[in-house]
């Protein structure tokens, strides 16, 4: 079965795709459609606008349709300052990934070197009979101000990410490390939520 996700996001598709397709489930994604429809991602939080990405493009393509967002909250930062839905939108401007490398280590380097991050993730399944909702996050870590010199295009900031149980950067871990880290990772219940409410 074909589902679409909305998204461009290659490193998304990726952390998901084998698995799924284990279960049968082909993911699409926007890069595989004739068309990009521009959203406007007003929601207050991550389901919020994983409801308007899935709703928008279910609405056009009458797929089973995936929306994903996440929400960065930083410990150390006041309300006002806290990135939330606007990750990447910085003072009106969209970022790329390297702007955001040297945003978010700029930030670090203005409180000592170290942030305290969480990210919190909402993802909707709209399949025309209804809509599905699932939130997760994902915590203990750190960003700090020396990007190192690796990257993951998508995931910036995992090249300012850094593991407080090993002190490593996230795109340094050995395999052993990101074998164990992806076990934990999928006990997210992603791939469940997905392969139980297309």
């Amino acid at each position: 079965m074909k589902v679409l996700f909305a998204t461009t996001n290659l490193a998304k598709i990726r952390k998901y795709k084998k698995e799924l397709e284990e279960k049968g489930i082909e993911l699409i994604t926007i890069n595989d459609l004739d068309f990009k429809l521009d959203i406007e991602e007003s929601g207050k939080n991550a389901i919020e606008n994983a409801y308007i990405k899935a709703k928008t493009y279910y609405d056009v393509t009458k797929m089973p349709t995936i929306g994903m967002d996440n929400c960065l909250f930083i410990e150390e930062l006041p309300e006002e300052k806290q990135p939330g839905t606007h990750v990447r939108r910085i003072g009106g401007k969209e970022l790329n990934d390297e702007e955001m490398i040297e945003y978010y280590a700029n930030l670090a380097k203005e409180y000592g070197g170290k942030l305290t991050a969480k990210w919190v993730y909402g993802m909707v399944m709209f399949n025309g009979k209804g809509t599905k909702e699932y939130s997760w996050s994902k915590s203990n870590f750190y960003l700090v101000d020396k990007p190192c010199p690796e990257r993951n295009p998508g995931y910036p900031l995992d090249s300012i990410s850094v593991m407080p149980e090993n002190n490593k950067y996230w795109l340094e871990l050995t395999d052993e490390e990101i074998k164990k880290s992806k076990e934990e990772s999928n006990k997210d219940g992603v791939v469940e939520f997905i392969a139980n409410n297309i």
